[in-house]
């Protein structure tokens, strides 16, 4: 659908204010190439003003915008300093270790700055926006709108851009029957979501937003499953000892049981936080009109199911006897609404 002159505006969610009264905020992360890190920072800060300030070569910060802090950098490691390597101290206290440890710091740093420069247009650019309410994802969409403009290059540009959107929207309720009910939802509505967004292949073929197992799905969605939070996550944990689903579901479960000791929850790459970490949607910037607030329209479908428990329980049910079915029965009935559809 050509969105072009056409202002979409978020839907309200069923929850619009978190536990504590405020008005739910959400994280929001793009991937796109085109257009490299101090480019794309110096046009954050034209947008949405703010402080610009480099961190290194290839990672910049606009600091103090209206929503907080954007971070903008090339999505590689390899391409910014280690900070490690940077805090390690100098073997002795004489003038030559310290020279030395001076030489090494720098040596280390021009050498990440040339393997940005190398790898610039080859891995994507990244823009971590601050957490943003989400009756102003709108206002958020005016950064992509000049992305587009200015170059950038989304998903199906290239056979090699597996790019994608993140959406972390903050949770109405840490309840662990509202949690469990969002992750049902999800697990019913992502075939319609996979649908809507038309997956790119190349992100089809990636690891990094892989569906959840089937024999997972059945087990939540049991009308008998009622676990308590631990056993949530300890459930999830042994079904999907990954990053890589679809919904990530570990940065939410580190900051609600910070406690847990499984080693996904404490892994560097996973930051606590109190949201979902929603990694399906491409990066469809060659669609324009589409931006944060296409794709948070639709995660909001997936809270209105939530919200629904008479709903939630039925389609749950029907996805249960239709899955526990034999295998010849399904595909006969797939066949036959192929036939009568074409």
């Amino acid at each position: 659908m050509d969105l072009t002159g056409y202002k979409m505006l978020p839907q309200a969610p069923p929850a619009p204010r978190n536990a504590r009264g405020q008005i739910r905020r959400v994280g929001v992360e793009i991937e796109f190439a085109g257009l490299p890190p101090a480019d794309t920072a110096h046009l954050v800060r034209e947008l949405f003003g703010g402080e610009l300030n480099a961190v290194s070569p290839h990672r910049l910060r606009v600091d103090n915008t209206r929503w907080g802090r954007f971070v903008i950098e090339l999505d590689t490691q390899y391409a910014h300093p280690d900070r490690e390597a940077l805090d390690h101290q100098a073997e002795g206290d004489d003038e030559w270790a310290r020279h030395r440890h001076q030489l090494r710091v720098e040596f280390h740093e021009k050498t990440r700055e040339l393997i940005g420069d190398m790898v610039t247009g080859l891995v994507p650019t990244e823009i971590v926006c601050p957490p943003v309410p989400w009756n102003e994802l709108d206002e958020l969409d005016r950064l992509f709108d000049a992305l587009r403009e200015h170059g950038a290059k989304g998903t199906d540009a290239s056979l090699l851009y597996g790019f994608g959107l993140h959406l972390n929207p903050e949770i109405a309720s840490p309840a662990s029957h509202d949690i469990h009910a969002m992750l049902r939802a999800y697990l019913l509505l992502a075939p319609w979501l996979r649908e809507q967004i038309q997956v790119d292949i190349t992100r089809e073929v990636l690891p990094h937003a892989n569906p959840f197992p089937r024999d997972y799905a059945l087990k939540v969605l049991a009308a008998n499953y009622r676990p308590g939070l631990l056993g949530l996550i300890d459930d999830y944990l042994d079904h999907n000892p990954t990053r890589n689903r679809e919904l990530d579901m570990l940065p939410l479960f580190a900051h609600l049981c910070p406690e847990h000791p499984h080693e996904l929850l404490h892994s560097e790459l996973t930051q606590p936080r109190p949201t979902f970490h929603y990694r399906l949607p491409d990066a469809q910037l060659s669609q324009p009109g589409w931006g944060a607030v296409s794709e948070w329209n639709r995660w909001v479908e997936v809270e209105k199911l939530a919200a629904d428990r008479r709903a939630l329980a039925k389609r749950s049910a029907a996805y249960i006897r239709y899955y526990r079915r034999p295998f010849y029965r399904r595909w006969t009935d797939r066949l036959r609404h192929l036939f009568h559809s074409a």
